[in-house]
């Protein structure tokens, strides 16, 4: 099992900065990618951004390129999304997923963190 807990969300004004963490634990070698979705009210879950190793390969909705980027500290276990320019569309709940080595599916969720813009 893959427990993923994140933090780092909250209020801010359109145009303000947020870093995401979030933490890993337990089979932490058995992952080989993680990832950040985001849920507003009354939305389906949306991809964000992933990253995946060994080569960090990252990925990003169109929606967020430029403004946001995924990161990792091996050492930490912690992946962190680094948010710029934030906009009031961007409020949502931001989950963070693991994918296991040979697996396709992110199958490990975070709770999720609230993040707030507001105009």
């Amino acid at each position: 099992q893959v427990q993923l807990v994140e933090s780092g969300g909250g209020l801010v004004q359109a145009g303000g900065s947020l870093r995401l963490s979030c933490a890993v634990s337990g089979r932490t070698s058995s992952v080989d990618a993680m990832g950040w979705f985001r849920q507003a009210p009354g939305k389906e879950r949306e991809f964000v951004t992933s990253i995946s190793w060994p080569d960090n390969r990252s990925l990003y909705a169109d929606s967020v390129k430029g403004r946001f980027t995924i990161s990792r500290d091996n050492a930490r276990n912690t992946v962190y999304l680094q948010m710029n320019n934030l906009k009031p569309e961007d409020t949502a709940r931001y989950y963070c997923t693991a994918r296991l080595v040979i697996t396709t599916d992110f199958s490990f969720w975070g709770q999720g963190t609230q993040v707030t813009v507001s105009s």
